[in-house]
């Protein structure tokens, strides 16, 4: 072939290849135009949609650039929706053969979770510019909209709790949330969504809410019936307290905070310790893909977060898990196959005949005849921390009991405390501090999966070895353990170091220092109570109080109310109640708070013979309703009331400690005066005191 023929040969391929070039080309770029028109129809589509909302009190800002993004970027929101129930970021799509199965979302057999990490990201960075105004976390939700689908919302725990939702049912999933918003709050979180999704161009894209021809083979329209449950979603949904959905700006960012290893967060009552530690379980259900654990020591507290979460978060419940601490000690226990016989009764005797062999006839009947200082001693100070041995224990500081022992008075409690543990096996029972060192040992030995995050509340009521238990399931990893709790709430003997459970929060601790709960006033009146007297912290060493630097609110100087006798003492505090609801209190916003049992039972049966009806906290769950609330302040642990009425307060509990008291009777005093404490500051509103002079009380 001559020159010139090759030559044109190699031109024509050329030209051949630039025009199979272009059609590719063109081919793509028809493709692209496609998926656009089809995006943007879909777009209109769940525009139209969504619609109703409007008539909810939601505001649309549509067509929304991608926060953060560089300058020129055409990234874009489909939606972004403010309403009374929150900030909903919504994407839309036209996707087919769609499932969630596993916290994952195919098309068909392909895995796109991971197409929408971007979108859960912009949930993210939103999240962080409204915490700035106290907006909780949980009220920034992503949602991807699927056109013309009538699919349920579905959460993906992969990618933060991001919601994939048909578009028939949209408009009911966002109105479900109520009214979670005050106009007030409302207007200032759209000014700065507004301002955190920049306009893309020069003037925001108008929004088109007419219905255009549908995407997908099912008609998109909404049925009126359709319509109808978005209004009703919204009309049913639980009215909810301002602090589920706006907290202070330093609570927010606390609640989304994130620590190397564990923490600690404290603060005197009222500063929001256990809100910080509900949003965040919430938060943290939200962000990882294991389970979170809640647990204190207080048995019926569990019950009533497990029942504010459900109002704060209900996206979240079925991966919280609320528990008390020997509650879940007993079920690691018996999944693990380890059967355990724990009577409380039963043991109470066994401890009564080793204090009648041992105890009564040794030299600790002649320092405190009182036997349940010598079981608080085996309880809290040996078997609390695990000892094994009487060495281990005859060098122990003892932190938190004041009186101090000799070593051949050590002794002699290590043989009351053997002579117990014989009684205990000869019964074939373990006590409660059995029954966690048993599970302690079993999750040393065989680690728990699956959880990611332990939240401890009132964490200074524990033990060591309730702390070296809940440790072993998360170990130092971070976010994994968070304590919560306030030393000057401690109501109970000994006292112990995190360094003695093997923990450390060195840089890790948060110190709350407003206290929202409690008036000036009421504040002011229990820390007098409390004023001079010791405790020991978890954190080490002698405990001192950590006041509230601010307490904004004010109010009524708390009552107290002196008597002569209990029948006179339940005369008034029933006309005090009665008082109370007559000027307008809810029944149910009344707390009647006791120091035992036996007078709170005698303060439920003087309420029901009046005629009001009550509720005892030892089965309150923390539903609404209108009864007084009665119980032990223990049982009170966590909660709070609008009006608190203390009964049968013993008088000496007020007045300066009588010289000539011995170190055991000091130290009960101090316990007795925290829990005092306790239960004054349970009270917003108002406080009422009823204080008897017992007889034969110093």
């Amino acid at each position: 072939m001559s020159e010139a023929g090759r030559s044109a040969g190699v031109e024509a391929a050329r030209l051949v290849a630039l025009a199979d070039a272009f059609d590719e080309r063109a081919a793509l770029a028809r493709a692209e135009a496609e998926r656009w028109m089809i995006g943007h129809r879909t777009e209109r589509q769940v525009a139209g949609t969504l619609a109703p909302l409007t008539a909810c009190g939601y505001t649309f800002l549509h067509d929304r650039g991608w926060p953060g993004a560089k300058r020129g970027s055409r990234a874009q929101i489909d939606h972004v929706l403010v309403g009374p129930g929150g900030v909903f970021v919504v994407d839309t799509k036209g996707w087919r053969d769609v499932t969630v199965s596993g916290g994952r979302i195919f098309r068909g057999q392909a895995d796109v979770t991971d197409d929408l990490a971007g979108l859960a990201d912009v949930g993210v960075s939103t999240e962080a510019a409204l915490v700035e105004l106290g907006l909780a976390p949980g009220e920034v939700r992503v949602v991807v909209v699927l056109a013309g689908s009538a699919m349920d919302p579905v959460p993906l725990a992969s990618l933060g709790g991001l919601v994939v939702v048909g578009e028939r049912r949209a408009s009911a999933f966002i109105n479900g949330f109520g009214r979670r918003l005050t106009d007030r709050q409302l207007g200032v979180v759209l000014g700065a969504v507004n301002t955190h999704f920049p306009v893309l161009g020069d003037e925001p894209a108008p929004l088109d809410l007419s219905v255009p021809e549908p995407v997908l083979d099912e008609p998109a329209l909404l049925t009126v019936d359709e319509v109808a449950d978005t209004f009703l979603a919204g009309m049913l949904a639980a009215p909810i307290e301002e602090w589920m959905a706006f907290l202070h700006p330093e609570q927010a960012k606390l609640v989304r905070r994130s620590f190397s290893g564990p923490a600690r967060i404290r603060g005197a009552a009222g500063t929001g310790k256990t809100v910080v530690g509900l949003h965040r379980a919430a938060y943290l259900a939200r962000a990882s893909t294991g389970r979170i654990i809640v647990t204190t020591f207080v048995k019926t507290l569990p019950a009533v977060l497990g029942t504010l979460l459900h109002r704060l978060a209900p996206e979240t419940v079925d991966r919280v898990e609320f528990t008390g601490v020997h509650a879940f000690a007993m079920r690691v226990l018996r999944e693990r196959g380890q059967r355990v016989s724990l009577d409380l009764g039963q043991a109470t005797q066994a401890f009564n005949v080793a204090w009648g062999t041992v105890g009564r006839r040794g030299p600790l009947f002649a320092i405190d005849q009182n036997h349940q200082y010598w079981r608080d001693e085996i309880a809290k100070v040996i078997k609390g921390r695990g000892l094994t041995t009487f060495e281990q224990y005859a060098d122990l500081p003892r932190a938190g009991r004041r009186r101090p022992l000799r070593v051949e008075q050590r002794r002699a409690v290590w043989e009351l405390f053997q002579a117990y543990e014989a009684a205990l096996r000869e019964r074939g029972l373990v006590d409660f501090e059995d029954l966690v060192l048993r599970a302690e040992a079993s999750l040393r030995q065989t680690p728990m999966t699956g959880v990611d995050h332990v939240i401890i509340d009132e964490a200074q009521d524990l033990s060591c070895a309730m702390l070296r238990m809940l440790h072993a399931i998360v170990g130092d990893r971070p976010d994994g353990l968070t304590l919560i709790g306030d030393g000057q709430q401690t109501i109970y003997p000994g006292g112990y170091s995190l360094a003695e459970a093997g923990i450390s929060v060195a840089g890790r601790g948060v110190v709350l220092s407003t206290n929202y709960r409690n008036t000036r006033e009421i504040a002011a009146f229990a820390s007098s109570v409390v004023e001079g007297d010791e405790f020991v912290d978890i954190e080490g060493g002698p405990g001192r109080a950590d006041a509230a630097l601010d307490v904004p609110r004010t109010g009524p100087s708390p009552v107290l109310a002196s008597f002569s006798s209990v029948a006179s003492h339940d005369v008034a505090l029933v006309s005090q109640v009665r008082s109370l609801v007559a000027s307008g209190i809810d029944p149910g916003d009344i707390g009647v708070l006791t120091a035992t049992n036996r007078d709170a039972l005698a303060m439920v049966t003087a309420l029901r013979a009046a005629g009001f009806d009550v509720i005892e906290l030892e089965s309150y769950a923390g539903l609404s309703a209108p009864s007084i609330k009665v119980g032990t302040i223990k049982r009170a642990k966590g909660l709070e009331f609008k009006q608190v009425l203390l009964a049968r307060v013993d008088g000496s509990l007020l007045s300066p400690a009588a010289s000539g008291l011995d170190e055991g009777a000091l130290e009960r005093r101090e316990i007795e005066r925290r829990e005092l404490y306790v239960g004054m500051t349970r009270a917003r509103d108002g406080l009422w005191v009823g204080s008897i002079q017992f007889a034969g009380s110093k």
